[in-house]
Formats: C-alpha cells, sequence, structure tokens
C-alpha cells in the first residue's frame, strides 16, 4: 500500500557545490529557457518548445515554479554561485516519496556544457535529497546514445543498474532507457 507523503518545503537555504547553486526560477531566467530551447531534443522530453519565444519561456518558467505549489516535486534553475546566471534546469520529482524514491532530471544550455554544471547540480540535488527522511532512493533514466548524461550521473556517484528496453516514448518512439539511481547510505 502506498503511504501519502507531504512534499517537503522549499529548501533553505538553496543547495550548493561546487560554484552551483540550485534556486527558485526567476523571469530572468527565460532567456536560459530560450536558449536551452534551440536544443531539438529539449521539446521531445518536456514541455518547452522548439525555439521557444520569450513568451513561450516565461510561460515555462511560470510553469517551473508552480511544481513544488502543486506537490509534484521541486523546479530548480541551475544557476552559477558566483554570478546567479541560470545555465539549466533540474528537476526533483517525488511522486514516488511514499515509497522512499524520487526521480530526477536535468538540462543545461549548450553554451554551458562540459563544465560539469549537470553532475554539480546533482550533487547538490543529493545533499538536499538526503535530507529527507523518508527517500531511500533517487532514479534517473537516461537515453543510452546521451553519453554526456552519463557521464554526469557516473561523476556524482549514481550507479548503473541496468537497460529498461523499450521503457517510454519520445518523440512518438519507443525508447530504451539506462536506469542509474543514487541510494541513501544505510548508515545514515
Amino acid at each position: 500500500m502506498e503511504t501519502a507523503v507531504e512534499i517537503p518545503s522549499w529548501p533553505v537555504p538553496d543547495p550548493r557545490h561546487a560554484g552551483v547553486l540550485l534556486r527558485r526560477f526567476h523571469d530572468d531566467d527565460a532567456a536560459m529557457a530560450m536558449e536551452l530551447s534551440t536544443d531539438p531534443y529539449v521539446p521531445t522530453i518536456g514541455t518547452l518548445p522548439l525555439r521557444a519565444s520569450r513568451e513561450e519561456a516565461l510561460a515555462w518558467v511560470e510553469r517551473q515554479r508552480q511544481h513544488h505549489v502543486r506537490g509534484t516535486g521541486f523546479s530548480f534553475s541551475i544557476a552559477e554561485a558566483r554570478t546567479d546566471r541560470s545555465v539549466g534546469q533540474i528537476g526533483f520529482w517525488t511522486r514516488e516519496l511514499g515509497q522512499g524514491r524520487a526521480q530526477a532530471g536535468y538540462g543545461v544550455v549548450a553554451s554551458a556544457r562540459g563544465q560539469r554544471f549537470a553532475a554539480s547540480a546533482l550533487l547538490a540535488l543529493l545533499e538536499f535529497a538526503w535530507t529527507i527522511p523518508e527517500l531511500h532512493r533517487v532514479e534517473l533514466y537516461i537515453e543510452p546514445w546521451n553519453l554526456a548524461s552519463v557521464r554526469s550521473a557516473d561523476y556524482a556517484g549514481f550507479h548503473r543498474e541496468g537497460l529498461l528496453r523499450s521503457h517510454q516514448e519520445i518523440a512518438g518512439e519507443r525508447r530504451d532507457m539506462l536506469l542509474y539511481a543514487a541510494v541513501r547510505d544505510r548508515s545514515e
């Protein structure tokens, strides 16, 4: 039987790791969303339209702010801690918190890739995640071709648990997914 668990409060202070800050979205983050929307893969896995206009990007930013209000989880802006410039988004979805599980997903703008922003964001997210007593496992689902995401997951200490064949539909096509997970240290 599923145990109902209330979504935790927004973290104070904002989670940080290695120069990365996970914070609430601001309207100024629409510029990041517009850049992120130029990646043709992004619209296939979320609600940000391809080549979003400023208005569409602002609407997406507002949807990110509403996740916590609706109780579905947390959508953080990945920001450079020194400048507060948003370089991406990381979601922490808590629908299965009653079973001790949550899922994460992330995207970083092309101009900021290769600088470990995703890996640092995952580490900051885990530091926050392990403050939630009910949580024991954080999962990532990564398409096998996405080697940059695999490297980020590995760097952040997630372990590959297997290949889920034909796991989900993306852009009208069944896709395989690699399952990665981080598990709470049993001594905590």
